[in-house]
């Protein structure tokens, strides 16, 4: 029986690598693609050479890690690193079939005569393909301290879950999101055309102002249809038949085949019936009872399935709180978030302003750009007779900080009636700021029984709260100014 020649494998690594005999760089069809703002913070891991740990790059499929890490060795050659001490290789390619992390390092070092104590740069892109990966990752953090090893993996959930099990202490974990809609424009090239800049003196914050309102909501309706994924934002094709890319090549893949060999899932089926049910419901409370009966899956093994589908960056779940703010002891109902607006297009068709299901979308897509920051201060509020979108509860004392109220619509300017529930929470939790109600187009404040109301467009909305977040997450992760070279 044939056998893969080491001939084969050293030029299979040198077609990887291109930047190894042409050292210009990388690909300049990849060069040109925008940078995810999160790039700056990834690349600065890189550059942080104080603490000997590997880079586990992970998030939902097809959001751009891959280009990220090319992007990454781009700037790397930039900053005068030579191009032989990069290595990039996916673990999904079928000739490195076979061979541990250790043998792929020993070849790379036999092939350009690197030292133990040289500075090397290592990417292991799609390593979820390795078993026992975090094994022996973890074996090469600790055996080249001088090497900085990067690992990348589209099955979220395997990489999540053998990170925090085998990593502690040896691996920094990356979650790269969806696009936010500030990426988005960025990417479409139209946020200046579309959005000013207001600063605040003495605040951090920025705010920014729709130029023209009815343009904001026409990209913002495309970016619930495609625009979480960089690769449709830039064909065409794909948005055209989203249900074939996104469906088929992306939750498909999660559901029918990462989940079910990480956790031993036997009844595909049942888990994929699940998941339509909750994406069909993106922004809506569900009950453990409902689910179960319309899903068709017993409870017990609904609530596995929920932290399955949270492990793998599907959903996101927000918990309950009651008109006083206060938890509830049993967890009964809780609102289902998918983390990317554009899976429920693809899932049942693209959506136009006037749709049904925009309501629920532009919640979901709210909620989906706080989900580019650690958080589990938010909550919504319901009672008997009301119900609260967001609720933020101060992490010290489990007070309301602010609240939101999303719709899309413009109504509650006219319908004083539609702010009765935000009014009824503000005074009896004395909120101390002022409600924020979104609507489709309209700005503006109006006080009711002594609390004062802020109207702002979603679109808008969505864009000023995604922009900062991640500004405030550059402005706080320390990086390092350049690249030390040895």
């Amino acid at each position: 029986m044939l056998q893969i020649s080491m001939k084969e494998i050293e030029s299979r690594l040198k077609f990887d690598n291109p930047w190894w005999e042409s050292k210009d760089g990388i690909d300049p069809r990849v060069e040109q693609y925008p940078r995810r703002f999160y790039f700056k913070i990834f690349f600065g891991l890189l550059a942080h050479r104080k603490v000997n740990r590997a880079v586990v790059l992970m998030g939902p499929r097809r959001v751009g890690k891959t280009v990220m890490v090319f992007h990454a060795i781009g700037e790397l050659i930039r900053a005068d690193i030579k191009a032989e001490k990069i290595l990039y290789l996916s673990l999904e390619t079928p000739l490195y079939t076979g061979m541990s992390l250790e043998q792929i390092v020993q070849l790379f070092q036999k092939m350009h005569k690197h030292r133990r104590e040289d500075q090397l740069y290592i990417f292991f892109d799609e390593v979820q393909y390795l078993k026992d990966w975090e094994v022996h990752l973890k074996s090469l953090v600790d055996s080249f301290a001088q090497y900085q090893f990067v690992a990348t993996g589209s099955s979220a959930a395997a990489l999540r879950l053998k990170s925090s099990e085998s990593g502690a202490g040896r691996f920094t974990d990356f979650i790269l999101p969806p696009l936010s809609f500030a990426e988005y424009l960025v990417f479409i090239g139209r946020d200046k055309e579309l959005i000013e800049e207001k600063p605040h003196p003495g605040l951090e914050a920025i705010d920014y102002v729709a130029k023209d309102i009815t343009a904001l909501n026409i990209e913002f309706v495309n970016y619930l249809n495609y625009g979480g994924y960089p690769e449709a934002v830039f064909s065409e094709t794909i948005q055209a038949d989203t249900a074939r890319y996104i469906k088929s090549d992306i939750i498909d893949k999660v559901l029918l085949r990462d989940l079910p060999s990480l956790y031993g899932i036997s009844d595909i089926q049942e888990l994929n019936k699940l998941f339509t049910t909750l994406a069909y419901n993106t922004g809506n409370e569900v009950s453990l009872e409902n689910l179960s009966q319309s899903a068709g899956v017993v409870k017990n093994t609904l609530k596995r399935y929920l932290d399955y589908l949270e492990a793998a960056f599907l959903i996101k779940r927000v918990h309950r709180v009651d008109q006083n703010a206060r938890h509830f002891k049993r967890v009964t109902s809780f609102k289902v978030y998918l983390t990317n607006p554009s899976m429920r297009a693809a899932l049942f068709g693209p959506i136009d302003m006037e749709a049904e299901g925009m309501g629920a979308l532009t919640e979901t897509a709210i909620y989906s750009q706080w989900w580019h920051t650690p958080t589990d201060s938010l909550y919504y509020a319901r009672w008997p007779k009301g119900e609260v979108d967001i609720v933020s509860l101060d992490p010290k004392n489990q007070k309301p900080s602010w609240i939101v109220e999303v719709k899309w619509s413009d109504r509650p300017c006219e319908d004083l009636g539609l702010l009765d529930n935000c009014v009824s929470f503000a005074q009896i939790n004395k909120l101390k700021g002022s409600p924020l109600v979104t609507t489709r187009t309209r700005y503006g404040e109006v006080t009711v029984g002594g609390v004062g109301i802020r109207f702002r467009p979603s679109s808008e909305y969505a864009y000023t709260l995604g922009k900062n977040i991640l500004r405030y997450k550059l402005l706080t992760t320390q990086t390092v100014p350049g690249i030390s070279k040895k």
